[in-house]
């Protein structure tokens, strides 16, 4: 078996339950396929660098998947079939992270302070 690490967009007027049960749906394919998913991600509701389908905005989802070849393919094969996937796209990697993804990382360290830096008060 084979770690790959797959990330797809979902549709931006979809809810953040909707993602969830798209998340479980596609784990249910990946776990019936004989493979087994490590980690699920939820990035959050993210710009697009271009529009996507009329979709300037979309609900990044990050997979740690163990699987064969065969899996993956019928894996990449019902995430094009679905509407609701925007754009997929699945890598090997030699191992995964342990801790959160760069991504979860950079938030995080942002926290409540914004991505202009924490508030002080203003000068007179």
């Amino acid at each position: 078996m084979s770690k790959y690490e797959s990330v797809y967009i979902a549709r931006q007027d979809f809810s953040t339950a909707q993602v969830e049960a798209l998340n479980e749906k596609m784990v249910q394919v990946i776990t019936e396929l004989g493979a087994t998913v490590a980690k699920t991600e939820y990035w959050g509701l993210r710009a697009l660098a271009y529009r996507v389908n009329k979709n300037r905005k979309g609900h990044y989802t990050l997979f740690q998947i163990d699987a064969d070849k065969d899996a993956i393919a019928e894996y990449e094969r019902q995430m094009r079939l679905n509407e609701d996937v925007l754009r997929e796209m699945t890598v090997k990697v030699d191992a995964f992270e342990e801790e959160q993804s760069a991504i979860l990382r950079n938030r995080d360290e942002r926290g409540s302070r914004g991505p202009r830096g924490p508030r002080g008060p203003r000068p007179n």
